[in-house]
């Protein structure tokens, strides 16, 4: 699987795509919107910079896309007027891999700037905008060029499925039943990606630039915790549901496996520290029940709707990658049994995401 090649949200604006069903990621955002907020704040009032550059590292596309940049000029703009500051001008750069949706992410930008200015009394300064496609498993921009980078729920993927786990039959990820050497091997690919991700920034960001990072991870020390691996083993469930009825080959679900690491804190901690580039100024977790829509729904409805919701989000991220290794055919069956298994666990315990955010600073 060439990773590059196929991850990328589901793109467009229907019912099954990222943009519907991406709220999950925005509350996540939201959660963690403070650390961003004192990040920039920082960076801006130590050295008022005329011209800001920020950068986006996994856009997607939809409505989540241009949220942190709106968030953060806004703030721009407030600290702007309380010091008596002449508004800079913001350079944008919108990244993500080759197959997102850029195009719909280009087609928002008139109403960005639009409902942008009506919410900033007095205007904004120039905004110029960039899509830059590419992996951020290596460089994506020129030498000293960003003053601030955020990446929410991005760095959880791999730039490839780790070597050597082709005894990790009929699952698609770390589990309890997972061999050790596939535990060890995704946490090795994870390490080399993410110090190679921290030394490409290193080059890319000013002295002293900031950069907000948040990946889904896990507090528990284990990789086979269920905090980091349990929404893959349940989507496990239903395609060995489908081996046994014949309707996928068993071949093809045990050479499946998904390109991905939910870190712990300490493990993120221990790639910063052993790269050097950076300085960590935050270092937290935090917490997201599986089904986003858990408080704007009743009791009922949330149980009733939440296997619905669940499947829908986990669809928008994972139908291109199991796309391109089975095939469209199996997608509504897959998922239709996923909601099912869902629900009915949902019902059963406590289901929640756990994200890890980091604030790092450029050492010179």
């Amino acid at each position: 699987m060439e990773v590059a090649q196929v991850l990328h949200m589901k793109g467009g604006m229907g019912k099954t795509s990222y943009a519907k069903n991406s709220l999950l990621q925005l509350k996540v955002i939201s959660l963690t919107k403070p650390i961003a907020e004192e990040a920039m704040t920082d960076l801006y009032c130590n050295k008022f910079p005329t011209s800001i550059a920020i950068a986006d590292l996994g856009c997607s596309s939809g409505p989540n896309t241009l949220f942190t940049v709106s968030e953060l000029i806004k703030l721009v703009e407030k600290l702007c007027r309380s010091l008596n500051q002449q508004s800079p001008e913001y350079k944008v750069f919108l990244s993500d891999l080759p197959g997102n949706d850029f195009n719909t992410v280009f087609k928002s930008l008139g109403s960005f700037k639009k409902n942008l200015g009506n919410e900033i009394m007095g205007g904004f300064g120039p905004c110029y905008f960039n899509g830059v496609p590419g992996s951020f498993y290596g460089r994506v921009f020129p030498s000293k060029s960003l003053h601030f980078v955020h990446s929410s729920y991005s760095l959880q993927w791999l730039s490839q499925v780790p070597e050597g786990i082709e005894n990790n039959k009929a699952n698609i990820y770390i589990d309890k039943a997972s061999p050790p050497n596939v535990l060890r091997a995704y946490y090795e690919q994870f390490q080399k990606d993410f110090s190679l991700f921290l030394k490409c920034r290193a080059e890319e960001i000013v002295y002293e630039g900031r950069m907000v990072l948040t990946f889904l991870g896990r507090r528990s020390e284990d990789p086979s915790s269920k905090e980091g691996c349990y929404i893959w083993k349940l989507l496990a469930i239903a395609l060995n549901d489908m081996v046994l009825e014949g309707l996928i080959e068993e071949e093809q679900l045990d050479s499946f496996n998904v390109p991905m690491y939910t870190p712990s804190p300490s493990e993120v901690k221990l790639e910063v520290i052993k790269e050097g580039s950076f300085t960590i100024n935050h270092l937290q977790t935090s917490e997201v029940s599986w089904n986003a829509y858990d408080n704007e729904l009743s009791l009922s409805e949330a149980f009733s709707d939440g296997g619905y919701n669940v499947a829908s989000c986990i669809r928008a991220v994972a139908e291109p990658l199991l796309v391109s290794h089975f095939n469209e055919g199996i997608i509504d069956e897959v998922f239709r049994r996923y909601q099912e298994i869902v629900a009915d666990r949902m019902s059963k315990e406590k289901t929640e995401y756990i994200n890890v955010t980091v604030s790092l600073t450029k050492k010179i």
